[in-house]
């Protein structure tokens, strides 16, 4: 690979500042509007089942269009346009149907764009892929600022108002993806073993398993959070607070993700950040009515998401080499937050007015138990450099 280019390192962090910008208007808050149009939690579930369901056919069926036609910048700018076109059909209707339609269009086309855009970044980086987690820090940061400000927003307006902030996040994700260059296939080396061998490996086996059931014990958190706050009579600024303080961690952990890599192999990361997913879990379903515990259970968002997330990124990096870096990362996003995603929103939608948050919660932190035994038993040992 010959070709040396500078890191567009502001152009990369500001398209992850504004998609997760967007991803702060839509997690926390669309249950609580989807709550506001008169939908039972079943109905939540489902709705909140095909945002994320999506996420097993997208990146797949974009990250290969992406290699065909040479240019993943392209195919992310078309989808980002195409995200906010049809998310702007919320406006017409509000019948279940119709509202499940354009779920369904709008995030076929929103979930292709962060898989390439990981797989661009790393493009970028080439060597520096240590680097990572400081370009993907001004994610959480646009998570941040959008999930505060929404939170004090609700406390003067109408909820009904969200759709028109999203669709406006929608398009300006769209806008930057303009200015991010779009790095040519054609410098990036074919690995000589195919991808599905790859994935196919007990060691890689293993860690698409852990992935899919930590994203499935986050299925209460991502629909019924907010929902559970609100019963419990927390305002919408804290709320929105609360949000942010998991994020805030997540930011501190990205910053410190390198120097922890120095000290510690990925499975040592992985397997101490499920442990405290255990941990978070059991504290939100046994001390929800404590904010000190509320409080805690947030700071430790920054292991249930912030280093599961930064550790499967870098073995994705070891796993999948050159060109296969699209197809492993689509895969990631497909069986984890996809396939993953969808099953906790499900049984989360299904158990919510059998048992509450107590039930769903628990439910939550068994499946990470799953996940912690099969991480140990068969994700590999030796240290991932």
């Amino acid at each position: 690979m010959t070709d040396q280019k500078p890191v567009p390192y502001w152009r990369l962090s500001g398209f992850y500042f504004i998609y997760f910008a967007a991803l702060g208007s839509i997690i926390p808050y669309w249950a609580i509007y989807l709550q506001s149009a008169g939908y039972n939690a079943v109905d939540i579930g489902f709705l909140v089942a095909i945002l994320l369901g999506t996420k097993v056919v997208a990146p797949n069926i974009w990250s290969w269009i992406s290699e065909c036609t040479d240019r993943p910048m392209v195919m992310i700018r078309l989808a980002s346009l195409l995200a906010a076109i049809t998310f702007a059909g919320i406006f017409l209707d509000e019948g279940f149907w119709w509202v499940a339609t354009v779920t369904l269009l709008f995030s076929f086309f929103w979930n292709a764009s962060l898989p390439q855009f990981e797989a661009v970044t790393l493009f970028h980086l080439r060597e520096g892929s240590h680097r990572y987690s400081l370009i993907r820090t001004w994610g959480s940061v646009g998570f941040i600022v959008v999930v505060i400000a929404i939170g004090k927003w609700l406390e003067q307006t109408s909820i009904a108002q969200l759709p028109i902030l999203i669709v406006s996040l929608l398009a300006a994700i769209w806008l930057m993806s303009l200015l991010v260059p779009s790095p040519s296939l054609k410098a990036v080396e074919e690995d000589e073993v195919p991808w599905l061998s790859i994935a196919k490996s007990p060691h890689v086996l293993a860690f698409f398993i852990v992935c899919f059931l930590v994203q499935a014990s986050h299925g209460p958190y991502y629909v019924f959070y907010t929902i559970s706050l609100d019963q419990q009579g927390y305002s919408a600024g804290a709320t929105g607070e609360l949000w942010a303080l998991g994020v805030v961690a997540e930011v501190v952990l990205f910053m410190m993700m390198h120097h922890l890599l120095k000290r510690y192999s990925l499975r040592t990361i992985l397997l101490a950040g499920l442990f405290l997913t255990i941990l978070r879990w059991l504290l939100i379903a046994y001390q929800r009515d404590s904010f000190m515990a509320l409080f805690f259970a947030q700071l430790l968002h920054a292991a249930s998401f912030g280093s599961n997330h930064a550790v499967a990124i870098h073995l994705l990096h070891r796993y999948f080499k050159g060109r296969n870096q699209l197809k492993g990362q689509a895969l990631y996003s497909a069986v984890s937050f996809g396939l993953g995603g969808v099953i906790g929103s499900l049984y989360s939608g299904y158990l919510w007015d059998e048992g509450g948050a107590e039930v769903i919660y628990l439910v939550a932190a068994l499946i990470t138990l799953l996940a912690l035994f099969i991480g140990w038993k068969w994700v590999e040992r030796e240290p991932i450099k």
